[in-house]
């Protein structure tokens, strides 16, 4: 995938080079930390018993800014307790799969996901600008898929001969480690089909990186006949500091609404006070809380479980300090099924 290589200057330690030091977000993703013990040392805890193995299995990669906002010599850090490699990743716990959501049985053509009527999923690119410990795509056989990272027009194909599509949705990986000019292109070709009006880009990039928030970006997203729609993946209000605040609000000044799909994850925001407090500060930046998800049983990530009553039992407390439009749905995504399902 076609993301500009910088170099990073020799006389000043990479452990130590400062977050605000970047002058793209191509700068950001090159130098993310992919070490565990280095990210432990930067953030003052000592590293857990067994990290290594959950390394291996999914190596970290984590934006030094992302970095930044977590609290120092805090284990329990729900920012920090995301991207942190635990021994309970190694554990075989019944009912969790290397794809829990079906993806493998909804491909129709490389790198396109069917699952949902009048919508398909394009899994752009098997890049991301960070590696959540949770991730329900760490096991995605993207290598089976190579070619198409670079050619897409198997995808498109299959989307311009079904006139039921409506709309795309851009996944991956994260499509905004994609370069703009490639995204523009895809943009364009998704435009010239007739029957697809809006184009839907599922994202955390902003959030690790906010400097990938650019006046190309936006004119890409803003530059066809598509509806443009950007869903961002926001557990924590932590997560969201002003420089963060500041690239969201460039994107709905510029008439892209935005919507956050969280998940819910024990150790991180399964308490009322952390999803009331990411609720009001979505809606203070003028962001829809739109899905709040259970999470998927992915192999690897069983310790992030909460169970569906507690995660009710949540919602409805939510429902009892916020208006109803700052409330998300509590759903699930089970394999097969038409759409996400709601939990009561």
């Amino acid at each position: 995938m076609s993301i500009v290589s910088v170099s990073v200057n020799s006389s000043q330690s990479k452990r130590d080079r400062p977050a605000a030091a970047y002058v793209s977000w191509q700068q950001a993703l090159k130098d993310a930390v992919r070490d565990a013990r280095d990210l432990c040392q930067m953030v003052g805890i000592p590293a857990p018993r067994g990290m290594n193995a959950g390394e291996r299995d999914f190596p970290v990669f984590v934006p030094r800014g992302y970095i930044a906002r977590m609290r120092h010599g805090d284990p329990n850090d729900p920012l920090l307790r995301q991207v942190l490699p635990l021994a309970a990743e190694g554990d075989s716990v019944p009912g969790y799969s290397c794809d829990p959501v079906g993806d493998v049985a909804a491909a129709v053509a490389p790198g396109l996901l069917h699952k949902y009527s009048g919508r398909v999923l394009i899994v752009a690119t098997p890049t991301c600008a960070v590696h959540c410990r949770y991730c329900f795509r760490r096991h995605f056989p993207y290598a089976e898929d190579g070619k198409f990272f670079h050619d897409w027009q198997p995808a498109l194909r299959h989307i311009e001969a079904d006139r039921s599509i409506r709309e795309v949705i851009l996944s991956g990986g994260d499509p905004l480690t994609i370069v703009d000019e490639r995204l523009a292109e895809l943009a364009r070709r998704l435009a010239a089909i007739e029957h697809v009006t809006r184009l839907r880009v599922h994202t955390r990039v902003p959030i690790m990186i906010p400097e990938r928030v650019t006046d190309e970006l936006i004119g890409w997203l803003r530059g066809t006949r598509l509806t443009p729609i950007l869903v961002l993946h926001v557990n924590h209000a932590q997560e969201v500091d002003e420089h963060v605040g500041r690239a969201l609000a460039r994107l709905i000044d510029a008439g892209i609404p935005l919507l956050n799909q969280a998940v819910l994850l024990a150790g991180v925001n399964d308490n009322l006070a952390a999803l009331v407090a990411l609720s009001e500060r979505l809606v203070a930046l003028r962001i829809m809380p739109y899905y709040l998800h259970q999470l998927d049983p992915v192999a690897g990530a069983a310790h992030f479980e909460v169970d569906h009553e507690r995660g009710a039992e949540l919602v409805e407390q939510m429902r009892a300090q916020l208006p109803g439009y700052a409330v998300p749905r509590y759903v699930c995504e089970v394999a097969g099924a038409a759409n996400k399902l709601p939990i009561v």
